[in-house]
C-alpha cells in the first residue's frame, strides 16, 4: 500500500494491480505544501459549499483548477505520475476532473463509488481512469481521510456497502495517493473543527470525454502561457483523428484564432 519517495513505475503499478491504490508519503516537501495551501485558501474564499450529499454540504470544491491557480502545474505533469498513467491508459490520455477539495467540519462521508462509473462501459474493462490525490493536510481517521476498498478494482459486481471491507488512506501532508478509477472509494466524514484539504488530479484515456470541458473552463490567455505538455493534457491534443479542429492539431489555434479552411489534414502540432 505504501512506497517510498523513490518508488519506481514498476513498483507503483504492481501495487495498483494488487490493491487498486498506492500511497507515497511526503512526496511534496513542507514548503511546497504551505505554498499550495496559501494559494488555494485564496481561491476557497470565493467558492461556495456543495449542492448535494456527494459534493458535500460542508465541503468546498475548486473546479476548473488550472484556471484559478498555478500551484499544481508541476504536479499535473509529474514524471512518475505520467509514466504510471501512460502504462495504464495508453497514449493521448488527458486531464479529466482536477479539483481541490476542502472537506469541512461536520461533513458526512460520501457513498462508495468508482470514478470510472460516469462511463457506461461493461465490466471488466481495461483501465480508462486513473486518479491522484495530493494531501495538503494530514489525512486522519477523524478529518475525512479517503475511504478505500482494497482490491475492489477487480470486482464486477459490488456487494451491499455494509459488506465491503474498507480502510482509511491515512497519510501525512505532502503525500501522494494514486488510485484506479475502478476502485471503490469515498471521501470520509470530518468530525474535527478544521477542514481537510486535498487536490485531485484525475486522468482519463484519450478516447473518452473528460468530466470537465477544459477548453472552455481554462481561458485561452491562460492556456497560452502554459507548457505544451499541460496544454495537451487540457485537451489541446489529438489521438489519431480524435480532437482535431478543422483537420488541424488544436495547438495551432492556441496562439492563432483565425479560422483555417485550406482542407489540409495537419495533426503534427504547432509550427
Amino acid at each position: 500500500m505504501r512506497l517510498g519517495r523513490e518508488a519506481s513505475v514498476e513498483e507503483v503499478n504492481e501495487r495498483l494491480d494488487k490493491d487498486g491504490y498506492v500511497i507515497i508519503p511526503s512526496y511534496l516537501d513542507g514548503a511546497d505544501v504551505e505554498t499550495k495551501k496559501e494559494d488555494l485558501a485564496r481561491v476557497l474564499r470565493t467558492v461556495p459549499t456543495g449542492r448535494n450529499d456527494f459534493e458535500g454540504f460542508s465541503t468546498r470544491r475548486i473546479y476548473a483548477l488550472f484556471a484559478k491557480t498555478r500551484t499544481f502545474d508541476r504536479q499535473a505533469v509529474d514524471p512518475l505520475v505520467l509514466e504510471v498513467i501512460g502504462k495504464r491508459l495508453g497514449p493521448g490520455f488527458q486531464l479529466s476532473a482536477p479539483v481541490g477539495i476542502s472537506i469541512g467540519s461536520g461533513e458526512s462521508a460520501q457513498n462508495l463509488h468508482r470514478d470510472d462509473g460516469v462511463y457506461p462501459i461493461r465490466r471488466p474493462h481495461p483501465d480508462c481512469v486513473v486518479n491522484t490525490m495530493w494531501a495538503l493536510d494530514d489525512f486522519t481517521e477523524q478529518n475525512g481521510a479517503t475511504i478505500v476498498a482494497p482490491g475492489s478494482h477487480r470486482w464486477v459486481d459490488v456487494p451491499a456497502e455494509g459488506d465491503v471491507h474498507t480502510v482509511r488512506a491515512i497519510m501525512p501532508a505532502g503525500s501522494l495517493m494514486i488510485y484506479l478509477g475502478s476502485l471503490l472509494h469515498a471521501g470520509g466524514a470530518n468530525s474535527t473543527d478544521s477542514p481537510r484539504l486535498g487536490v485531485i488530479v484525475e486522468y482519463c484515456a484519450g478516447w473518452l470525454r473528460p468530466q470537465e470541458n477544459h477548453v472552455l473552463g481554462v481561458p485561452r490567455q491562460i492556456v497560452n502561457e502554459l507548457p505544451r505538455q499541460l496544454q495537451e493534457l487540457l485537451g489541446y491534443n489529438v489521438l489519431g483523428l480524435l480532437g482535431n479542429v478543422d483537420g488541424r492539431h488544436p495547438l495551432k489555434y492556441v496562439d492563432d484564432e483565425r479560422p483555417v479552411r485550406d482542407g489540409v489534414l495537419d495533426l503534427d502540432g504547432p509550427g
